[in-house]
């Protein structure tokens, strides 16, 4: 078994030959948030990965073995929504508007210029329809936005104050929706 406890984010610096021959290992989102796991490579080896608190595995990235040996995280397909907005019912900024309510209640959230992704859950589902969006569920790699609170790979212990000297954290209040039934007719 070998032990993983260095990450090289998107293989930077690394040559793009080194980085090809490299086993892969194929991890969903779940995996890839958490700093301990174990997994298995493309070469058979089990990988006991032991990283930095708070850092998140994306696609691409490059673990490091104890041994030297490099390798490549692919995000691996899994079970998404996919939001798109509607055009008979709609408009493109729909997409922003559900974008601001998925971040009002914190789910992580793929943002792609014609759609997002979220991972499936129907209660977020049936908001997303009531407001003239498209759902689908697909099978594909998730890669969600790391935050404004955290660096893409999810850094922790380091905040942005304001030129006040004060820093803006979460307040106390309240995430909850407003559902309004909306019966469209068009079965999206």
């Amino acid at each position: 078994m070998l032990t993983c406890s260095k990450l090289i984010s998107g293989g930077q610096g690394l040559a793009q030959a080194l980085i090809k021959r490299a086993p892969t290992v194929s991890l969903d989102w779940d995996v890839r948030q958490k700093s301990r796991f174990q997994t298995e490579d493309s070469s058979g080896r089990v990988l006991s990965v032991f990283l930095q608190r708070g850092h998140v595995v994306r696609g691409g990235d490059v673990l490091v073995a104890d041994d030297g040996s490099l390798i490549k995280v692919e995000a691996a397909p899994q079970t998404l929504l996919r939001i798109t907005a509607c055009t008979a019912h709609g408009s493109p900024f729909d997409l922003t508007r559900a974008a601001y309510h998925l971040g009002n209640r914190h789910v992580p959230i793929e943002l792609k210029p014609d759609h997002l992704k979220i991972e499936p859950d129907s209660v977020l589902a049936e908001m997303l329809r009531s407001m003239h969006l498209i759902v689908n569920t697909v099978e594909e790699a998730f890669e969600p936005e790391g935050g404004a609170y955290g660096s893409h790979h999810g850094g922790s212990g380091h905040s942005h104050g304001d030129d006040h000297g004060h820093s803006h954290g979460h307040h106390g209040h309240d995430h909850s929706g407003h559902d309004h039934d909306h019966d469209h007719g068009h079965g999206h």
